[in-house]
């Protein structure tokens, strides 16, 4: 699958959707975004099943400072609408890789669980 351009518009529904979604924040003057766009697009190729997104930072400077990027590439991904990975910096392919194979293995049901938890508590504080 291709990546998709995501803007204001469009992020939310795209990453509470089901399934896995990555967003690549970048900018087109950015030298380590140029680097990290032709590994993260390759492995959209070969990841049908996960959503590629990228925000063009300079173009969605509400949407980026709403997520608290200070720098970029920043990479982040979601599962089932859940934001469960955010780091600055470009990935080698293996890394990103292993951060899909991480994400799939995932158990969700113990990640909401544990939200679940941290909002009881916090509503009791």
């Amino acid at each position: 699958m291709a990546t998709v351009e995501l803007t204001e518009q469009t992020f939310e529904s795209t990453v509470l959707g089901e399934g896995i979604v990555l967003v690549d924040f970048w900018a087109e003057w950015c030298g380590p975004c140029k680097a990290f766009g032709p590994i993260y697009d390759a492995t959209s190729t070969a990841n049908d099943d996960i959503v590629f997104g990228k925000v063009d930072t300079d173009a969605n400077q509400g949407l980026s400072s709403a997520m608290g990027i200070q720098a970029i590439p920043t990479l982040m991904a979601f599962r089932d609408g859940i934001g469960v990975f955010s780091q600055a910096g470009a990935l080698p392919r293996p890394a990103l890789e292993d951060l899909i194979t991480q994400v799939r293995s995932l158990d969700m049901d113990a990640i909401r669980a544990e939200i679940a938890a941290k909002s009881t508590d916090a509503a009791q504080a």
